[in-house]
């Protein structure tokens, strides 16, 4: 039998071309060790068997312990059965490791069938507490890819794909002192669970660039797999992708310097991801416009990012009827017009691009050469909610690392399917609704405008959309809209930007059966600092931390719930361009990042936002969130956008007015609200001011700037009470 392994392990060694790190790491974890693997494929167990030193042993699930091909197995090594069920099974698991053995289980307790991490079970965590054992987290990887998995039509399967066993530091459980078995149970699984999903993000490789990691999507999924769409209809594959973006490389101006700066003024359409991705290829950084933000701050974003051209359409300038602000750019930088450049296309610029696109070596590799992980691989800029736009530098390794982020948390599979309307330059279009999907060789369907409330629902009928993201304002739009039928194919509807309202919450539950997942970050953070997902999830939360996130709070004088949020992780930006000192990139401190949010945090984990530190009153020593104000009245009147501003008080120091689209609000009905509610009357306006409409960002958000302007100038101080 032993040389029967020898010559196994050979043969996995040659055809498999397994590679093993971090076996320091076994060697440091001591007697008493609980070794934890995912589950990925029914190679796992021999893949340990034959790669980590002996002696070790396995806890098997009973219904295989039993299985006829399983007694060759058990004559080599101590096997055990594990039964959830059957205290005993446990028991003699836990003596054998006080023994001062090893053991290996597999807490998710069956291999996987999403590619992603299945249900952990608390048994193994409470194994390790009772053994006083030490964890040794285990990563599998590659063997999802064999057709010894159960990922048959949801990856493109292979006879021998490369596997990677990383093996990392072990840890014990920490508990409290004075839990109880029930809790003691309860906190080892969390922990447990926290365990696994660090360690598939700690072990992914995220420090590539955008153009690598979208070379390595096609060769997992296949340079003929659908990828992008848009209105024309006319999908395009990984194939199609990487030779149109060769051939555009080679239009763009020779002029454009190394991590040179360059605007790109387009909608969701194939084109921006194509263009995108020759702006990377030709090594320069693309800084994503914002068109819906007005021509002051589109020219303050040219003037931070000191950007001297911008890239455009004008089939794009004409439907969006933007002469006005292309007037303005012009002013600051030269206007360079993709049907200009369609112009000069040639039969050798075809050529040479199929070929450079045939061989990435000779072609892409060859011209991002000089690009690093670590450099800027894209500009966005801030809402300008608050002030002047900042311009928000994220790398490749930033993006890819909130992609991982992700990935580690919430399962996809090549079988889903992505609408994307909400814009390349917000943050949460471009990384969940762009790099996210298409990275994971999931098809995206682009779609140019998410004002468009009645058109989106029938598009995610007809294309059977399994991925919506959207804000809160766009994705109650669409339900109002939308027939009970047209969200039949939605897995995820997944909700950031902006805090997502009971209401819209409890619209799409009750009109679709969609649980609506609810998430919170910032441009600053690629964006996702939390997410909710389908295994942990907890309504009126934001979710719980992405995993690599340190995060510390810090206390804020007259607010008694939370702290000022402050996250430290591998998504967090290279830094800011700031309008008074153009181009000159200023790093987070220490690599803190300030979110300004006010965060409570509970005994799960999990995140609820209070609200932005700027956005609370103080009114006679009491902080007031203006943010809960603004809840208070739409729980009251909920057919009504309102948004809630401090002005000076000279009695009081500060007080909140309520701008609202209800022409005559009833402040009677809204202190009975509070009362309902338990809240405080202070945080009840005592005047109102009527509009039409509330001011909104392109990106569905309050424009609180362009609010406060406007209650300053409605406000007859002869009036003022």
């Amino acid at each position: 039998m032993r040389l029967l392994m020898f010559f196994t392990k050979i043969l996995f060694k040659i055809f498999y071309r397994v590679k093993v790190s971090g076996i320091e790491n076994f060697k440091d974890s001591g007697e008493r060790t609980l070794i934890i693997a995912n589950h990925i494929s029914f190679l796992d167990g021999i893949l340990l068997g034959l790669f980590l030193p002996r002696p070790i042993s396995f806890g098997i699930h009973s219904k295989y312990y039993n299985k006829w091909w399983f007694a060759p197995i058990k004559r080599t090594m101590p096997i055990f059965a594990v039964d959830h069920s059957d205290p005993m099974a446990m028991k003699t698991i836990i003596q054998h490791i006080k023994d001062g053995n090893k053991v290996v289980v597999f807490p998710e307790g069956r291999i996987t069938n999403t590619g992603s991490l299945m249900k952990v079970y608390p048994g193994s965590a409470m194994i390790a507490d009772k053994a006083d054992a030490s964890i040794l987290p285990i990563r599998i990887n590659g063997a999802q890819f064999s057709h010894f998995s159960r990922m048959q039509g949801l990856l493109k399967l292979r006879w021998f794909p490369q596997i990677t066993l990383d093996i990392l530091p072990a840890r014990k459980l920490a508990f409290e002192a004075d839990l109880s078995s029930r809790e003691r149970r309860k906190k080892g699984a969390q922990i447990l669970e926290d365990m696994m999903r660090d360690m598939i993000f700690s072990t992914s490789n995220y420090k590539l660039r955008l153009w690598d990691r979208l070379l390595e999507a096609a060769d997992t999924h296949g340079k003929d797999h659908e990828i992008i769409e848009d209105l024309e209809r006319a999908p395009l594959t990984y194939s199609d992708v990487f030779t149109r973006t060769m051939i555009l490389q080679q239009l763009l101006p020779k002029s454009f310097k190394h991590g040179e700066r360059v605007g790109l003024l387009l909608p969701n359409v194939n084109g921006c991801y194509l263009t995108f991705f020759a702006l990377q290829a030709k090594g320069v950084v693309p800084a994503l416009l914002n068109f819906t933000m007005g021509e002051s701050a589109t020219t303050a974003a040219l003037e931070t990012a000191t950007i001297r051209t911008v890239i455009t359409s004008r089939k794009f300038i004409e439907a969006g009827e933007l002469e006005h602000l292309i007037e303005t750019i012009e002013k600051n930088a030269d206007v360079l017009y993709l049907e200009d450049l369609r112009e000069k296309l040639s039969l050798f610029h075809k050529l040479k691009g199929l070929f450079m696109a045939k061989f990435p070596s000779m072609g892409v590799r060859r011209l991002i050469k000089n690009v690093d992980s670590s450099d800027a691989a894209v500009v966005l800029f801030t809402s300008g909610s608050e002030g002047i736009p900042k311009g928000v530098v994220l790398s490749h390794e930033n993006i890819l690392a909130n992609i991982e982020q992700i990935n580690a948390s919430i399962p996809f599979n090549t079988n889903d399917i992505c609408l994307n309307a909400l814009p390349f330059f917000h943050s949460f279009g471009l990384t969940a609704g762009s790099m996210l999907t298409t990275l994971n060789g999931i098809k995206t369907f682009f779609y140019p405008s998410p004002l468009h409330y009645k058109i989106i629902p029938e598009i995610a009928y007809d294309i059977d959309a399994t991925i919506l993201f959207g804000t809160n304002v766009f994705l109650s739009a669409y339900a109002k809209h939308a027939n009970p039928y047209d969200f039949h194919t939605m897995k995820y509807a997944v909700a950031g930007a902006e805090k997502l309202q009971d209401e819209t919450r409890d619209m799409w539950m009750y009109k679709f059966g969609i649980r609506v997942i609810e998430g919170y970050g910032a441009t600053e953070t690629t964006p996702v600092i939390s997410v909710n997902t389908p295994m942990h999830y907890k309504p009126r939360s934001v979710g719980r931390f992405m995993p690599g996130t340190e995060y510390r709070l810090e206390h804020v004088p007259g607010i008694s719930k939370g702290g000022r949020l402050f996250v430290k992780a591998p998504n967090v930006m290279k830094g800011y361009l700031m309008h008074d000192n153009p181009g000159v990139l200023l790093p987070p401190e220490d690599g803190w990042y300030d979110t300004g949010d006010i965060i409570a945090i509970d005994e799960d984990g999990f995140l609820s936002v209070q609200g932005r530190a700027k956005r609370f009153a103080k009114i006679a020593g009491e902080m007031v969130s203006l943010t809960a104000v603004e809840e208070l009245c739409r729980h009251c009147w909920p057919d009504h956008e309102h948004i809630a501003l401090a002005f000076p008080d000279p009695g009081k120091g500060e007080r909140i007015i309520l701008m609202s689209t209800l022409e005559k609000p009833n402040r009677k009905a809204l202190i009975q609200c509070a009362h309902e509610r338990g809240a405080s009357e202070l945080g009840v306006p005592r005047k109102f001011l009527y509009v039409s409409e509330a001011p909104l960002l392109g990106t569905g958000k309050i424009h609180y700037v362009a609010a406060q302007a406007l209650a300053e100038k409605m406000l007859d101080p002869n009036h003022e009470q």
